[in-house]
């Protein structure tokens, strides 16, 4: 379905939603509620990333209510809509990929509520704020550090795989490329063993990925898995494959497991955005926008590069800003 016409399709549905749920929610009450339209809450990244908005907006008295998309635009699309009904004051969006987003912001938009972007980005639209890590350094700095254990093994000349978020999302072409480019700066001189897209973000996914790609490439030495629960597929996979100790691992973002599996070398390093940190300055800048204030267009939240060797160092900030406090 085209764009143009799917994008009419929502407007009439939105205008059917609004006359059918207008009176089921009090309009002081939706008038104080912020939403969050996160790809999935099933990924740690994401469920932090709530906790951090949640964090800043009920502080200033406002009610909040994350709605799961499924990794789904269409989902996203109808609790984007859903939301816009009720009359919502503001509206926080990791979009489901950057192509899909301008729908949401263009429905948001006619309604007159802002929206602030958490990580994602759009390919074009009107929003308030875009909240975003420096994917492109902080892939850079993980592929610099895989390059750097791949050459103390003396496998610089190995082949190296890539299991990458959506490549139609510009924070995964940003990782992809930083990566390519720290390998390269850490000295890297082998050749790629391919990349695969995730579509459901899962570790059962990873695992098959992983597993075409060790049977695809036998001098396969070095694999980057561009999000974090997946990440747990390929470990799982490279055991499966009786291949522990020849392939190292480099990941992204971070789950409570991650801590003990840096500790004991399985992942040599993962570059941990800061999904609460980034949360919490999402939901400042609804605030301000909800203040009549104008936040920074664009605000960069840095990435931790944690590795085996600085993982003690790193943890108490970790805890915090990466993990919720849920470790």
């Amino acid at each position: 379905m085209e764009r143009r016409t799917f994008l009419k399709i929502a407007a009439s549905t939105l205008a059917v939603a609004g006359a059918s749920t207008a009176g089921l929610f009090p309009a002081a009450a939706a008038g104080k509620s912020i939403v969050y339209l996160t790809p999935g809450l099933d990924l740690p990244f994401w469920r932090f990333l709530s906790k951090g908005v949640e964090a800043a907006v009920t502080k200033q008295g406002y009610s909040f209510q994350a709605l799961d998309s499924h990794n789904s635009a269409q989902t996203q699309l109808q609790n984007a809509q859903d939301s816009i009904a009720r009359g919502v004051a503001g509206i926080v969006i990791s979009p489901t990929d950057s192509s899909t987003a301008p729908s949401v912001l263009t429905l948001a938009k006619r309604a007159n509520i802002p929206v602030v972007i958490a990580d994602i980005g759009t390919n074009s639209g009107d929003y308030a704020s875009f909240i975003i890590s420096d994917n492109y350094r902080g892939a850079f700095d993980v592929g610099k550090a895989l390059a750097a254990a791949l050459k103390k093994k003396g496998w610089e000349d190995g082949s190296v795989g890539i299991v990458a978020i959506s490549q139609a999302r510009k924070n995964g072409q940003a990782r992809t490329k930083g990566f390519l480019d720290g390998l390269k700066e850490g000295g890297f001189t082998g050749k790629e063993a391919g990349l695969q897209q995730m579509q459901s973000y899962t570790a059962d996914e990873t695992f098959k990925f992983t597993q075409d790609m060790l049977t695809a490439n036998p001098g396969m030495r070095g694999l980057f898995v561009q999000t974090d629960q997946p990440a747990i597929g390929a470990l799982r996979a490279i055991k499966a494959a009786r291949r522990n100790g020849e392939v190292l691992v480099a990941a992204f973002d971070g789950i409570p497991e991650f801590v003990d599996l840096l500790k004991s070398g399985e992942l040599v390093v993962s570059g941990m955005q800061q999904p609460y940190l980034m949360g919490e300055r999402s939901g400042e800048a609804m605030l301000e926008v909800l203040a009549g204030k104008t936040p920074p267009k664009e605000i960069v939240v840095p990435i931790l590069a944690v590795t085996s060797e600085n993982i003690e160092k790193e943890l108490p900030t970790v805890r915090l800003t990466v993990f919720a406090n849920e470790v």
